[in-house]
């Protein structure tokens, strides 16, 4: 079997199109973590006129030399001031309120004493202080917040300031869990033969795609019969938009996902790649939903999920791929033995605004050792064509945390 190389796989899934994405509008409120379907666009200045700053007086910024000026209103936050500041007086302005007519600069309240009606300047302010300009916030016809951004807290509090009452979102893709095995032994389940294991996939995989956007649906552990599997996947396409699957994906002679996965009329965009781990990858599509036959040895699944699946899961909400590569320095060094693309995992730190990366608690051996993702663990990517590294090379690692 020819295996493709890295590069081109991750080419075929960024080349996919999309026919018809799903949408729908949200209360702004329940809209934290999803992904923003439209542009939002400001249709008013903020703020509108210009406003105080700070609790003090309005006044004109040319009578700071009379050193007295008469108290002549005052205007609360919310108000619909008429008075205007003449020459040689001032109105008691608050934090929010429009600045009256007639003035320029606001004095606080910290710089003066008042006696009677009167302010005392004890110490002058530049022109124009402590208002705010007209559309200083924003301007009117700005674009505030791209499409296919993630929505943070600070998005929403935008959103409420222009009266977005119930954005439109992409859905968040349905993703099935499939985890194949006879020798599994789901979560409480009771050991009855030493042969049994205990299934940590499924459980991974439903808290990886949550954290990247997904809605994960658990499905459990089935046997590994043709029968079971073709019925199982069947349904999870059915009620998804991506099925996830572990194990069942190699050469073996109960191997039968990647022969389920053409009867169901799917087409396979590639089934093997030069990556370790999880080279027997497999990825198929049916119209806009998608099968990923991920390997079944927990630390290869885990990676090849962050390779494969989060980039469709991203794909299906037209958002970013939302893990980043970055440049880090070798504390350690790291011998190369095979020709492949290579996701390691590693310890990182970030000192002065450098990463450094070493291999401190992880342990060689098969890509079976789940807890070698455990702490502070990025991937060291090393191409094909990549030799051993010494210590103080520069590399370069996945962040996925």
């Amino acid at each position: 079997m020819a295996f493709m190389h890295f590069e081109e796989s991750q080419e075929i899934i960024e080349n996919i199109e999309i026919r018809n994405y799903k949408k729908f509008k949200k209360y702004l409120t329940d809209t934290l973590g999803y992904v923003l379907a439209q542009d939002i666009i400001a249709d008013h200045n903020s703020p509108e006129f210009p406003t105080s700053a700070m609790d003090g007086y309005a006044i004109k910024h040319e009578d700071q030399p009379l050193k007295r000026l008469k108290i002549t209103s005052i205007n609360p936050a919310g108000s619909s001031l008429t008075d205007e500041v003449m020459g040689g007086q001032c109105i008691k302005t608050f934090t929010g309120s429009l600045m009256p007519n007639g003035a320029d600069t606001l004095i606080p309240i910290e710089n003066v004493t008042v006696e009677g009606n009167e302010i005392v300047i004890n110490e002058d302010v530049p022109y124009g202080f402590s208002v705010r300009a007209v559309g200083e916030n924003y301007e009117k016809g700005q674009r505030l917040i791209k499409e296919g951004t993630k929505i943070n807290f600070a998005d929403i509090g935008v959103m409420a300031s222009l009266n977005v009452v119930s954005p439109l979102v992409y859905e968040k893709p349905r993703v099935s869990i499939l985890s194949t095995g006879s020798e599994l032994l789901e979560l409480g389940a009771i050991q009855t033969s030493d042969a049994q294991i205990r299934s940590s996939n499924n459980y991974i995989l439903e808290a990886l795609i949550r954290k990247y956007g997904g809605k994960p649906m658990q499905l459990g552990c089935i046997t590994d019969d043709k029968e079971s599997i073709l019925e199982n996947v069947a349904l999870a396409l059915e009620q998804s938009d991506i099925v996830v699957t572990t194990g069942g994906v190699s050469v073996g002679d109960f191997d039968f996902v990647k022969d389920v996965i053409v009867e169901l009329g799917c087409e396979v965009l590639f089934k093997g790649v030069r990556v370790k781990p999880g080279q027997h990858i497999m990825v198929a599509k049916k119209g806009d939903k998608f099968i990923v036959g991920l390997p079944g040895f927990a630390y290869s699944s885990t990676v090849t999920a962050l390779l494969y699946v989060v980039p469709l899961i991203a794909k299906l909400q037209n958002a970013p791929y939302p893990l980043h590569t970055v440049e880090a320095t070798l504390r350690s060094p790291f011998n190369k033995h095979i020709k492949k693309e290579e996701f390691t995992a590693c310890r990182y730190s970030l000192e002065d605004g450098q990463y450094f990366v070493d291999f401190d608690g992880k342990k060689s051996g098969t890509s079976a050792i789940l807890t070698n993702m455990l702490g502070s663990t990025a991937l060291l990517v090393t191409s094909e064509d990549d030799e051993p590294k010494a210590v103080g090379d520069k590399v370069k690692i996945l962040l996925i945390d």
